[in-house]
């Protein structure tokens, strides 16, 4: 049990570094194109383990000129000079050739020409350190030299990239076989092909409608239909549906199709228990195979993909939007004299408590559960991370990507300067706020976690 735990919440770690990384990466790939300077990209948070430069050929040699006894100790050498070797040796066309040369330690805190990839210590998410990345900044290759356009696609970038990211888990889940954990979930029915719970009777009631019509133990159950034919059946999906299928059909008379302990078919009608007696309607007892009933497309798997992504963006800005209203009015109410509508207040603030996971929920609880319930399960909940990752990015708070766009957008409608140390008493106090949110949902977890 613990072990399960263990191993869900380092899945977890995992996983959402991942998640954050390729977020990184949007801003990363967004900037390059709009001719930013990139000093660092880095997968984890500082202090840096190990880090590599990114050199054109033709300067390897004068970075190694530049570099201490000491630092050249801390570098494979004889790979470094094999390549300046061979780099002399070709045309001048080649030396646009770049290469990642091992960063030595002495020079992490020296300021660098080139891009470092570095590998951190702390190892949760990463980061893309721009240069200039201050909206007044007007140097050439910094962030604030940029243009309107240029500006919205770096910040979005990492939206776009979480975005796709569930795109892509989705398309190919779609493929694979999708689980199905929405009551409405996306689908495309003519291209849908479920992969079946078997659900088998391993007992009969005596004198049940069951019995009467002639079900054997051990029987597997394929279809249901209403009436006394299979014209029109309903396949079983799992004991769910069956069990469904019979509630809304007591007192009627249906029909099953069966295979028996040897393999063959066989039909059977039966007429249900009606609700007033309050009996079980078939009267059986079930067991399945204990395989998640998922489904599968072929064609249409990219638009499944494309499909599912969005439905679950538009459930989570309904859910962020009734958080905000539940927290809104539940504060409100608490300042009533009336004590029901105090008490409904007190409602909204607790389900709003409830909906909202940290940290130690996402990785102590959720990770676990899925990474238990299999690959495909994690894979989804992966998905549904890296839309909300991307729906958090979007929303106007100034320390997120959306809110520093909102912040850059507004100065500009003004026809306004953004002076760099409103931009950063801005973003830092609304920094400050996310961190004392972040903490107190995280006792809430805490405390959810330990009950």
């Amino acid at each position: 049990m613990h072990m399960n735990i263990l191993f869900g919440v380092i899945v977890g770690f995992i996983v959402l570094t991942i998640l954050v990384v390729l977020h990184e990466f949007g801003h990363f790939y967004m900037a390059r194109k709009s001719g930013v300077k990139v000093n660092e990209f880095g997968i984890g948070f500082p202090p840096r383990a190990i880090g590599w430069i990114h050199l054109p050929a033709d300067e390897i040699e004068n970075y190694l000129n530049q570099l201490s006894d000491e630092a050249k100790s801390q570098i494979p050498l004889q790979k470094i000079e094999k390549i300046i070797k061979n780099t002399k040796a070709q045309s001048t066309r080649n030396k646009k050739k770049y290469y990642w040369i091992r960063f030595p330690k002495s020079e992490y805190n020296k300021p660098q020409k080139y891009l470092i990839f570095s590998l951190n210590y702390l190892p949760i998410g990463g980061f893309c350190a721009m240069d200039g990345e201050s909206a007044a900044d007007t140097r050439k290759g910094t962030f604030g030299a940029t243009n309107f356009w240029q500006k919205t696609k770096i910040l979005f970038g990492g939206v776009i990239m979480n975005w796709l990211t569930a795109i892509i888990i989705f398309t190919i889940l779609a493929w694979t076989g999708m689980p199905s954990f929405l009551p409405d979930q996306f689908t495309i029915k003519n291209d849908e092909n479920f992969t079946k719970d078997l659900v088998t009777v391993y007992d009969v009631q005596k004198d049940s409608p069951a019995e009467k019509a002639g079900i054997k133990v051990n029987s597997k159950i394929i279809s249901m239909s209403e009436g006394d034919n299979l014209q029109s059946p309903i396949e079983v999906v799992n004991i769910h549906s069956i069990k469904e299928f019979n509630e809304t059909h007591k007192g009627q008379v249906v029909s099953y199709k069966l295979s028996d302990p040897d393999g063959k078919f066989y039909q059977v009608t039966a007429k249900l228990n009606p609700e007033k007696d309050n009996l079980p309607a078939l009267g059986i007892a079930m067991q399945s195979s204990n395989k998640q009933s998922l489904t599968r497309y072929t064609w249409s798997a990219p638009l499944v993909g494309l499909g599912t992504t969005a439905q679950i963006t538009q459930k989570t800005f309904e859910g962020i939007g009734d958080l905000v209203k539940n927290i809104f009015q539940g504060g409100l109410r608490q300042f009533s004299n009336n004590s029901s509508i105090k008490e409904e207040g007190k409602q909204q603030i607790e389900k709003a408590g409830d909906s909202v996971s940290g940290p130690v929920g996402i990785i102590g609880v959720l990770f676990p559960a899925f990474t238990s319930a299999g690959p495909t399960n994690l894979a989804f909940l992966a998905a549904v991370i890296s839309i909300s990752l991307a729906c958090m990015n979007v929303l106007p708070i100034p320390a997120l990507d959306g809110g520093r766009w909102f912040l850059i957008g507004l100065y500009k409608l003004r026809h306004k300067k953004l002076q760099k140390e409103t931009e950063e008493k801005i973003v830092g106090r609304a920094f400050l706020a996310l961190i004392v949110l972040s903490l107190f949902i995280t006792i809430l977890d805490i405390i959810k976690f330990t009950k």
